[in-house]
């Protein structure tokens, strides 16, 4: 029986590649080169370094590319360390509204699995879109109370998309795609104890598990392995099981066609969870248009969603995952620092006496207006009183980065940049950026493989 679910499939897996709107292609390779930014990054991080060491130590053959190294390895091995580099610094895509991470998940299973088949940079694009557009509705319909109660969508929606972009871009047929989707049910997973105390590196591997178990579904459907056909929204599936009182069914296949997820995403430009953004692109505008510094704080008062002012609030914050999290830290950044710069974030900055002098003097409160927004928005009005008797207000209902207020070109080049220098040799660089903006023309990856694999910086 057709339910919801499946029509999205056979939506998507009509989309055709040759006639696909060269704005949904061009929308897919800026989502690609951003997510590579952001893989390369976070390879370099402690839990980045961990995956790839893990990836290789097995010794697996493979031809997918694993960030960090020079090394291919096998498509599912590749897609979970990527993944977990990807999402590795808070830096990585948001679908506003659907509370998920698509690009770190989608890109990083698409880009294995391509690399493993031999297929067309094209085909590549087209699993990305339907990858994304999985992730968007599917996040949709789990509602936001499942992440209320402590599920992290991402971990959630994430194996589903992974299964979908692979499976279009293995080309499987629909019997083998569903029962993909239904063995990836299975695989969904994610809770957000990382969010208290010593958050650990588990929010990292989230993604990387999500893409990796896309990847392994596939790869067992492709061999007759079955799963349920409605595992998303059949009885004791994934929306009835993990879902809250306010899951939305109909989401899953309303006005397919009429807008794609890929065009809808929010690009970071701040390497913290996508609740903090309005308030750091609140302190960013006053810093700017007032001259703030640290000495001319007095008080900082941060009137937000219940949401970020219950889940986000951590004062002391230990280690980056945490500052990452913390209203508070972002605050002292946000002053003291620059508040893109993702470095103010790592392990050895994060005691920096400045920073923390102004999160000591930040104040958190509920503003109901704020709150009605979410999780739509992530919106939040900040009050700053100055030493010299000043009181200056800005509210910021969609951060910069968000479709409300996009990154223009040279502000993602700039990211690209900024993220990938420390990591690669600056031909590698271009090369990289090259072969992405190129993708719906290439007839395969090597081209782009070999910039991923070539022209790494020593540590």
């Amino acid at each position: 029986m057709a339910t919801a679910s499946t029509r999205l499939v056979d939506f998507l897996m009509a989309l055709d590649e040759e006639t696909i709107a060269a704005k949904l292609l061009e929308h897919a390779s800026m989502a690609v080169l951003d997510n590579l930014a952001c893989g390369l990054y976070g390879s370099r991080q402690d839990w980045g370094r961990i995956v790839r060491e893990f990836a290789l130590a097995e010794g697996s053959q493979g031809r997918s590319t694993l960030f960090g190294s020079s090394q291919p390895v096998s498509a599912a091995r590749a897609a979970f360390a990527n993944g977990t580099a990807t999402h590795g610094f808070e830096l990585d895509d948001i679908v506003q509204g659907a509370l998920t991470h698509p690009g770190a998940v989608v890109v990083s299973a698409g880009l294995a699995a391509a690399e493993e088949s031999g297929a067309s940079g094209r085909r590549l694009l087209l699993g990305v879109i339907a990858g994304y557009e999985v992730m968007a509705r599917l996040g949709r319909a789990l509602g936001h109370e499942h992440n209320t109660n402590g599920y992290h969508t991402t971990g959630v929606a994430g194996s589903i998309a992974a299964a979908v972009t692979v499976g279009i871009i293995w080309k499987l047929n629909r019997e083998q795609l569903l029962a993909a989707v239904g063995i990836s049910c299975s695989t969904a997973a994610g809770i957000k104890a990382f969010t208290q105390g010593t958050g650990g590196m588990v929010k990292r591997m989230h993604a990387g598990h999500a893409a990796e178990s896309g990847v392994v579904a596939c790869a067992l459907a492709r061999r007759g392995f079955t799963g349920p056909a409605e595992g998303v929204d059949g009885r004791f599936g994934l929306l009835e099981v993990i879902g809250g009182s306010d899951i939305r069914p109909a989401e899953l296949d309303l006005d397919l066609g009429k807008t794609f997820a890929i065009t809808q995403i929010w690009v970071k430009a701040y390497p913290c969870c996508g609740l903090l953004h309005s308030t750091a692109n609140a302190l960013e505008y006053l810093k700017h248009e007032h001259q703030l510094s640290a000495e001319l704080i007095d008080e900082i008062r941060i009137c937000s969603g219940e949401r970020a002012v219950s889940q986000n609030g951590d004062p002391d914050p230990r280690e980056p995952m945490t500052a990452q999290y913390s209203l508070q830290y972002t605050a002292g950044v946000s002053i003291a620092k620059d508040a893109r710069d993702p470095q103010a974030y790592a392990q050895e900055n994060l005691f920096d006496p400045v920073v923390r002098a102004v999160a000591a003097r930040t104040r958190l409160e509920v503003d109901a207006d704020m709150d009605a927004l979410f999780p739509a928005h992530f919106a939040a009005r900040v009050v700053v009183r100055t030493t010299d008797g000043r009181t200056l207000e800005r509210t910021v209902i969609d951060p910069k980065g968000t479709v409300a207020d996009p990154l223009s070109f040279e502000e993602i080049g700039a990211k690209f940049g900024r993220l990938t220098a420390p990591v690669k040799e600056p031909a590698a660089i271009e090369r990289i950026r090259a072969a992405a903006h190129n993708l719906a023309s290439a007839a395969n990856l090597d081209v782009l493989s070999r910039a991923l694999n070539e022209g790494y910086l020593a540590v």
